[in-house]
């Protein structure tokens, strides 16, 4: 196998951005699945999602998922 020359870039495994959803209200841990699997903790009354999302098509997924459940969207922030 040939090795890489000297000064050329080695491509990483690309990492998918870290999202923190913030809803207003409680929802358990049981939801994780649901949620492709983001952990799901609890803040001052407030749920907060927070895992990788791989793209913006998946992002929108779980917004829809949150629009459904009709729970109150705080904030997305991308924390990467």
């Amino acid at each position: 196998m040939a090795q890489p020359q000297k000064g050329a870039s080695v491509t990483q495994p690309q990492q998918h951005p870290i999202y923190q959803i913030i809803l207003q209200g409680h929802l358990s841990a049981n939801w994780t699945d649901w949620f492709e699997n983001l952990t799901i903790t609890e803040h001052n009354g407030n749920t907060h999602l927070t895992g990788p999302i791989i793209d913006q098509a998946a992002l929108h997924s779980v917004l829809k998922k949150i629009r459904n459940l009709g729970m109150p969207l705080i904030s997305v922030t991308r924390v990467d």
